[in-house]
């Protein structure tokens, strides 16, 4: 799917949920958990990217 391998789609996964979890930190009234929240989608948003990033053979062009 997409010409990407396993750890590709994985990174993609781990990016649309590292997106969502910021949804929370949007809405008023929220407590300070958010902020562990926002933190950890920020590691996996991260994560996710470097996952896609590094899904190729040979040197990046």
């Amino acid at each position: 799917m997409l010409g990407l391998s396993q750890r590709g789609l994985i990174g993609i996964v781990l990016m649309v949920v590292g997106t969502a979890a910021f949804f929370p930190a949007v809405f008023p009234g929220t407590t300070f958990t958010v902020d562990l929240l926002v933190l950890a989608a920020a590691a996996l948003l991260t994560i996710g990217t470097y996952l896609v990033g590094t899904d190729v053979d040979g040197r990046p062009a």
